[in-house]
C-alpha cells in the first residue's frame, strides 16, 4: 500500500503556516487564498498546532467570538498524533478515524515536512485500486 512519501511527493510541498499571533480573520483569508481547509501554525521553526475550518466554526462561530479579536493560538489544535514519510495510508486513516480528525502533520525526525488530509488519504486510497484493477484486468486477459 501506499506510504505517505508517495502523497507529499504528488502534492505541492509549499508549507503554507501562519504565527500563532495573528488573528483568525487574517488566518481564513490566507487559508481561503489558498483553497485549502487547514493550516500550520508555527512559531521560529517550531510546530506548534493546526487551525482547521472545524477550529473555527466551533471554538468562534459557536462560541460568539469574534474573528477580528480571536488569535489562532487560542482556538488552534494540539496535540495532534505525528506520522512520518514511512507511515502507511492504512494508519493514516485509522488515526484519523479514532481521533476523529481530519489532517494530519508529517514529520521527518523532528522536521515538519508537510501535512496531509482526509482528502489526500482518499485519493491514494482510489489509485491504488485505480492500479490493483489495472493489474487484474492485464493478469486476465494475458
Amino acid at each position: 500500500m501506499m506510504k505517505v512519501a508517495e502523497i507529499l511527493a504528488r502534492k505541492n510541498r509549499d508549507v503554507i503556516s501562519v504565527r500563532p499571533d495573528i488573528t483568525v480573520l487574517d488566518a481564513l483569508k490566507i487559508m481561503s487564498d489558498n483553497n485549502i481547509g487547514s493550516i500550520l501554525v508555527i512559531s521560529g521553526d517550531q510546530y506548534l498546532g493546526i487551525m482547521t475550518e472545524r477550529d473555527y466554526a466551533r471554538k468562534v462561530i459557536l462560541q460568539g467570538k469574534s474573528s477580528v479579536d480571536t488569535k489562532v493560538a487560542d482556538i488552534m489544535s494540539t496535540e495532534l498524533p505525528r506520522i512520518g514519510p514511512d507511515s502507511s495510508i492504512e494508519e493514516c486513516m485509522q488515526l484519523m478515524s479514532v481521533n476523529n480528525i481530519r489532517y494530519l502533520p508529517v514529520f521527518e525526525k523532528d522536521h515538519l515536512s508537510g501535512i496531509i488530509s482526509v482528502n489526500d488519504v482518499i485519493k491514494a486510497v482510489i489509485a491504488n485500486q485505480a492500479e490493483t484493477i489495472s493489474h487484474l484486468q492485464s493478469y486476465i486477459h494475458s
